[in-house]
């Protein structure tokens, strides 16, 4: 049963509000015993090649619909996807390439693509009323204008995003420049992209998503965790530095990154492009629809040596995921390597943005009674038709994420322009590596006020949501319009 199909028949009518007490009540009760969902990952060996999505131009099709993969064993079960199999492929432009990219919808269901961290017109943007019916087409025409960085794409449909995307259809977009390739950093084979995402798998072997009420409220999370649509994934390196492009791409879940060796790695770039400089760490708590750009220099293992990337603990986000350590997938190391690479001590230069001339206040909250929505933002849930917010075209205003009486996380999403983090207030009280460049995505935990700064350089409407997508098609999101 789709989520939208479940809500319907969950009636909060006069006849029906006892047993619909009840059922919120055990729901509630449910909420606070750790992992609602545990990865299963550790149970069983790493013995499947990681799988590289294709590399394609900012000129080319992509086709969404239903399609086959093998995810758990050698038989292929149905998935979406916008090509052959599961994802699409990693489109790859330089800043200031024309984008020309047409989407066939074979779906049988309406679908569309938002273009998640770019900054293009919001009639390209991908928003909720931007639908393409099934059989039809529509053609992305943009120019990129930004700095390096990774971002991806993704359907954006208001009540369909997290089924959509759980089933399949996701990619990177990656964009480079001449500043950034002036750094000499890892490239081709040295140079990996990992989207991450966890599912639940059917008897069958096919994706199950089908989330319960109590499923809704926290997000959907998912026993089995795929790399780039790979399970149990593995992938031989050499005794030198690589550069991981990683993607949270599930629905909910968070994943705080380490290596099983304890060994450090370098931060070196987040949503919106390249930090000022390298960033030693030896974890990063990564929420869905985050990225970070990482290198791992990995001339400190020996040959023979098998080094997890793996998911530790965390008990910072409430009490719905978190407590439970899981490997996401080996790296064998396989040779030894000379390695001509030298980790700069500057990576590019961004200024920060000031005069802000206005500050607006979005209150996070849920409503376990609420007839439609339980999660809000400023009290409201989304309705297509009415702006919530008017910005005036080129200004920079101050935004404040107000999560401070929840006790759950919300990754919040800003369409049409990057952020820069001020401060985080409550909760983990600091400002991390990864959240040191631009943004898109912040991680707002229970407890925490997040402040960002925004110029707002492109006319029209968009819209601002969580991107726990269980909560964001529960009606978690609002419109603004630049004008």
């Amino acid at each position: 049963m789709k989520r939208k199909e479940f809500l319907k028949k969950l009636s909060f009518s006069t006849a029906t509000i006892l047993s619909t007490e009840s059922i919120l009540s055990s729901c509630m009760s449910g909420m606070h015993h750790g992992d609602t969902v545990v990865p299963q990952v550790n149970s069983g060996l790493f013995i499947n090649p990681l799988k590289i999505p294709k590399t394609v131009s900012g000129n080319t099709s992509l086709v969404a619909q239903n399609t086959t993969e093998a995810l758990m064993s050698s038989s292929k079960v149905s998935v979406l996807g916008y090509g052959e199999g599961i994802l699409g492929p990693t489109i790859r432009v330089k800043n200031g390439e024309n984008v020309n990219i047409n989407l066939v919808n074979k779906l049988s269901d309406h679908t569309n693509i938002h273009w998640h961290g770019l900054k293009i017109p919001a009639d390209m943007d991908g928003h909720p009323d931007q639908m393409v019916m099934p059989n039809e087409t529509f053609n992305y025409k943009f120019k990129v204008n930004q700095q390096a960085g990774t971002n991806w794409y993704h359907p954006h449909l208001h009540e369909s995003t997290a089924e959509q995307v759980t089933l399949g259809l996701a990619g990177l977009f990656i964009v480079e420049s001449d500043e950034e390739k002036a750094l000499g950093l890892p490239k081709d084979s040295q140079e990996i992209p990992l989207i991450i995402q966890d599912k639940r798998i059917k008897a069958d072997g096919s994706i199950n998503y089908q989330p319960t009420m109590k499923e809704i409220m926290t997000g959907y999370l998912g026993e089995n965790i795929l790399v780039n649509g790979t399970s149990k994934p593995f992938l031989d390196v050499s005794t030198r530095f690589y550069r991981l492009r990683i993607l949270n791409a599930s629905s909910a879940r968070i994943y705080n990154l380490a290596l099983s060796n304890k060994a450090e790695f370098y931060l070196i770039g987040s949503d919106g492009g390249l930090l000022f400089q390298p960033e030693p760490v030896r974890n990063v708590l990564i929420s869905t629809g985050e990225r970070v750009d990482i290198l791992v220099d990995f001339s400190l293992a020996k040959v023979g040596e098998v080094v997890f990337l793996k998911s530790e603990p965390f008990f910072t986000m409430g009490n719905a995921q978190g407590n439970q350590p899981f490997d996401i997938m080996a790296f064998h190391v396989k040779s030894q390597a000379t390695d001509t690479f030298k980790l700069p001590n500057s990576l590019l230069n961004f200024s920060k943005l000031s005069a802000s001339t206005n500050i607006r206040s979005f209150t996070l909250t849920m409503d376990h009674m609420a007839k439609e929505g339980m999660h809000k933002i400023n009290n409201k849930i989304y309705k297509s038709n009415r702006i919530d917010e008017t910005v005036v075209l080129g200004s920079v205003e101050t935004w404040d994420f107000d999560n401070s009486i929840g006790d759950e996380a919300h990754p919040m999403h800003i369409h049409g322009a990057n952020f820069q983090l001020v401060s985080r207030m409550g909760g983990r009280n600091a400002i991390f590596p990864h959240e040191k460049a631009w943004k898109d995505t912040v991680l707002v935990g229970p407890g925490e006020k997040v402040r960002v700064m925004i110029k707002f350089e492109i006319k029209g409407k968009f819209v601002l949501h969580c991107h726990n997508l269980e909560h964001e098609d529960d009606g978690m999101m609002l419109n603004f319009e630049v004008k």
